[in-house]
This record gives structure tokens, sequence and C-alpha cells, in this order.
């Protein structure tokens, strides 16, 4: 697959210069709508808070001070022979999520979303939001497109740039080898391994947090809810966000657990220690 990196931060922090309100909103939506594109691209700017307050405008300006679209760049041309036997062609653009002060982003819910795809009660993928070049990958007008989310709760980093880039597309190329992840087992074995190939050194947790969180997660490995994977992936902070409910598990316990045997277990490519 052939991915183009396309710049979308001087966009966003250009919408920051209007005034929050109307001009800004209706600006907003002529952006994602490209109107005068010359492709006829919509933009993937859906995550972007747009009523965004100085936060998410000090965060931009911080990104284009590290010269970060440079860094997507570079990322996108280090991970693509990974995605090389998949046909096709699409684009890929970093994108702020307020999680910070956004009143309409849940950070898990945007998260689930984005590492497993759109899908119904039974964990299914959803038919209507299937592309034509792989499954779950988000299609916009004329092209398919990567998101890659920055979050306005964390500072802005070469690490956190390469780290969104290289993940996203780890995940596309375990998506078209393995299939989607229907379940809690399955979705351990995703994330764990593209953690592990995009070099994230976060989540962690210590030997006896990870023992007790393997032992607590057990029973739901096959489960294939939004719920249980959530409370078991992203732990009792993100379940109480959601009214969901809290099994005593420590922040992104399930996600840190997938990532040190992943670490550990390398062989394992795409199973889980628990298969």
């Amino acid at each position: 697959m052939q991915i183009d990196h396309v710049p979308l931060l001087r966009i966003q922090r250009e919408l920051h210069d209007l005034p929050r309100g109307r001009p800004r909103f209706s600006a907003y939506i002529r952006t994602i709508l490209n109107e005068g594109g010359a492709d006829g691209a919509r933009l993937p700017l859906v995550a972007m808070n747009p009523m965004g307050r100085d936060h998410v405008t000090a965060l931009l300006d911080d990104l284009l001070a590290l010269d970060a679209d440079r860094i997507a760049a570079e990322a996108v041309a280090e991970a693509v022979p990974t995605v090389a036997e998949i046909p096709g062609s699409c684009k890929l653009g970093l994108v702020i999520a307020d999680d910070l002060m956004g009143g309409w982003t849940n950070r898990f819910a945007f998260e689930f979303t984005d590492r497993f795809g759109h899908r119904d009660d039974a964990g299914r993928p959803r038919a209507d939001r299937v592309s034509p070049i792989a499954p779950d990958l988000p299609r916009r007008a004329k092209h398919s497109w990567l998101s890659c989310p920055l979050w306005s709760s964390e500072p802005a980093s070469v690490r956190a740039v390469r780290e969104s880039v290289l993940a996203t597309i780890h995940r596309l190329a375990y998506l078209h080898r393995h299939g989607p992840a229907m379940t809690l087992r399955d979705r351990l074995a995703q994330e764990g391994h593209v953690l592990a190939a995009a070099g994230c050194e976060a989540p962690v947790l210590d030997a006896d947090d990870l023992a007790y969180t393997r032992e607590a997660i057990a029973p739901f490995l096959d489960a294939a809810d939004m719920r249980t994977a959530v409370e078991c992936l992203f732990g009792d902070e993100a379940a109480r966000t959601l009214g969901f409910t809290p099994r005593g598990l420590s922040p992104r316990a399930g996600l840190a657990l997938a990532l040190n045997d992943a670490r550990r277990s390398p062989a394992l490519a795409g199973r889980t220690p628990f298969d």
C-alpha cells in the first residue's frame, strides 16, 4: 500500500486564529469538506474540537515548532514497508483530539474505535463502516485516510508523534494479516503486537500488578463486547467515565499486560500467552 502523509497541523492551527463560535465552526465544516480542494478529498478532522481553547492552540504551536509533520512523514517512510503487501493507497495525517477540555471527546471510547473499528453489539465490524481498501479503514470522499491522534492532555514530543504514526500503520498491517479482533483475547494480541512493533514504552505495570491483571481478566477473554474490552484494556478510570463496571484494574492495565507479553514473546506473532 502507498501511504501519503498530508500535513494537517497548520490547517488546524489556522482555524484557531478565528474567534470561537460560529465563524470558526463554519470554517471548520468547510475545511472538513475541503471546499475548493483540487482532488475533492475530505479531511479527517472529525476528532478535532473546533471550539478548542488556548491549550489546544498552544499545543499546535508546540507541534509546529517541533516540525511534527516532518517527523510524521519520516515515520510513515519507516513503517510503510510493513504494509507493502496491501493493495491500494491512502492518506495519513495528524489530528489533535481534545481529551482535556473537549466536551464531545471521551478518550477511551475514541481509542476503542480507533484501535478496533466500529462494532455492533456482538463485536462484529459494522458493514456500513468498512473501507473498500481494508476493513475499518475510514473512507472519506475519494480517498481513504489513516488519522493519527495526538492528545491535548499530553505535551508535544517526538515520541508521541512517532508512536501515533507507527502504531497506526502497524495496526493496519496486523489487521490485514489477522483480520478484525473480535474478542478480548484477540484485542490483547493485536495491541500487544502493535505497541511493541511501534516501539512504545508505555503503558507499564510492575510484576505484581501484571500478575493480578492477568488473573483478573482471564474470565473475560472470550468476551466480544465493547464494555468488557474497555473495562479490561483501559482499567477502572476508563470504566467510570463511561458508566461501566470497575474491576479493580490499574489505568491501561490490559494494554500494559499485552505490551509486556509481546515484548517477552515476540514469536507469539498474533497470539497471546492465554492461548
